[in-house]
């Protein structure tokens, strides 16, 4: 390699090395992570629907905190599960628990990006999402715990990174979400009481 282009590469990499690091830059950020709780939310802030999901938190429930401490918690329950267990349908044409797991991920997916969109404050109506025609596509059964689990890991640590980029304004944006009126915040939350939800079906029905 010619002398010139060594003492280029020198340079960058003492360059490179002289940035702080990252978890040191990103603590210096100007923005708040949002600091809201599941009393926040108004009852035009989302169809009735979606208050099955809401009771399951606590009022005093704080956003970041809950998808932290749920992270934990569903990686601790689909631990566990035995695994002859995890095939088990409680009856024909139900989802097996592989499924449900499955179907917990594409739906913090698909609430984590109406969201961000809302939260970005994009007026755009939001599609309906249809549930069940996710679930076979997936391949679900195919997989194994292990590379569920990580999916799901890698889909809450997404969720995590945006809600911290969102501010406490950006999530009582208010948007229309399958016809209806959402809020950022409302939408953020019904993924952690969604998880609930459906740990709770699981112990009731599969365990």
């Amino acid at each position: 390699m010619p002398k010139h282009r060594r003492g280029f590469l020198t340079q960058c990499r003492i360059k490179f090395c002289r940035l702080q690091p990252f978890s040191d830059r990103r603590n210096k950020s100007n923005i708040k992570p949002p600091n809201m709780q599941v009393q926040d939310i108004l009852f035009n802030e989302h169809h009735s629907y979606y208050k099955r999901y809401l009771d399951k938190l606590s009022p005093e429930q704080s956003l970041i905190d809950g998808f932290q401490t749920g992270r934990a918690e569903v990686l601790q329950f689909f631990s566990t599960i035995p695994d002859d267990k995890l095939l088990y349908r409680y009856a024909e044409n139900k989802w097996s628990v592989k499924e449900v797991l499955q179907h917990m991920i594409d739906t913090e997916r698909i609430f984590s990006y109406r969201a961000f969109r809302i939260g970005r404050g994009d007026v755009t109506p939001l599609a309906n999402f249809d549930q069940n025609i996710y679930v076979l596509p997936s391949g679900a059964d195919e997989k194994s715990r292990a590379d569920l689990l990580e999916e799901f890991d890698a889909t809450r640590q997404c969720s995590i990174a945006l809600l911290k980029s969102l501010t406490d304004k950006n999530l009582t944006n208010i948007g229309i979400s399958s016809s209806h009126p959402m809020s950022a915040r409302a939408a953020a939350f019904t993924i952690i009481g969604h998880d609930i939800w459906h740990m709770d079906i699981l112990k009731e029905r599969y365990l």
